[in-house]
């Protein structure tokens, strides 16, 4: 089948690669433009660019579609099927419309829940124990067309969204292929879904990781994983910003909430629900990132340190 790839991150990367080594003719490639990243904002290309040259495909990167500019291109690749995942731009009607077999898109859900940017995050940060994939057509709506198929998988008590998107990632490549297979065979099944079990997950931003310690442990816990890589859940160690990259839950406590004590295997805090949350993991403004019984070496808590002050 010939097939245009719109994709842009590291998510889309196996689904690119996947779909070449099953022998479909990719005719092209879109990805967003290359952009400025680090401190020294270098000018860098998407993963999905550096996947497509590495493995010899033509590779696009419009800035817009909504003047149509792109549209001869398209229509002389001539594709059979667009296949979307993660691409960040939203496909007008007539790309959308252009191939015979439609768009179709690999979504990092189970859809109709977390519909947006951020599923894989907010899957981890609201304490699910099971999320998943899906293959759903393109519509006009923000992820809300018809399904095709889906896999899920449990979600582990500490995995962070690093450790689950790459799962994921790696879980909706084989998707992908056999959805492309039934599409060409005529098996596909078209699911509508349903409007009333549908969510929403927008992207993060910075203040969302803050840690409130009158929370409960395990809700802490969760956003600790969902952050993690960004933005990083931190507090406030002496006024000064301390990242938390790794806790898991400890024992109960008759502590003030906020109440940092050190121990042998890190930083206990209490939280508002009576039981702390040991932060195994951490790095403090202006240092390095460390375990946090190094850490402790050089940062007593004393009797009890109050944390987010």
């Amino acid at each position: 089948m010939r097939i245009v790839f719109m994709g842009t991150p590291d998510f889309a990367v196996p689904s690119l690669r996947a779909l070449h080594e099953a022998g479909h003719e990719i005719v092209g490639v879109f990805t967003q433009p290359d952009k400025p990243v680090g401190r020294k904002q270098v000018l860098t290309a998407p993963p999905v660019k550096q996947e497509a040259l590495a493995l010899g495909l033509p590779v696009y990167q419009p800035e817009t579609f909504k003047n149509r500019a792109c549209e001869p291109l398209l229509k002389e690749l001539a594709p059979d099927l667009i296949a979307v995942v993660a691409y960040g731009k939203i496909l007008p009607r007539h790309v959308r419309e252009i191939a015979p077999y439609g768009c179709i898109n690999l979504h990092g859900s189970l859809l109709p829940k977390y519909r947006g940017a951020a599923p894989i995050q907010w899957s981890v940060i609201n304490g699910d124990e099971e999320t998943g994939v899906t293959t759903m057509h393109l519509a006009a709506g923000i992820d809300t067309g018809d399904m095709i198929e889906s896999v899920s998988t449990p979600i582990g008590e500490y995995e962070t969204y690093e450790q689950l998107h790459d799962r994921l990632a790696a879980l909706g490549a084989p998707l992908l292929v056999g959805t492309v297979e039934k599409l060409l065979a005529g098996t596909a099944p078209r699911t509508p879904q349903n409007e009333a079990d549908s969510s929403y997950a927008p992207m993060l931003d910075k203040e969302i990781a803050r840690l409130d310690f009158e929370k409960p442990a395990r809700t802490l816990s969760k956003l600790i994983c969902g952050t993690n890589p960004w933005p990083v859940a931190n507090t406030l160690w002496q006024g000064k910003r301390l990242k938390v990259f790794e806790a898991r839950l400890g024992e109960e406590t008759a502590l003030p909430a906020g109440t940092a004590v050190g121990t042998a295997e890190g930083i206990a805090v209490s939280c508002g629900d009576g039981r702390s949350l040991l932060l195994t993991e951490v790095q403090l403004e202006g240092s390095k990132r460390m375990k946090a019984k190094d850490f402790l070496a050089g940062h007593p808590t004393g009797d009890g340190l109050l944390l987010g002050v």
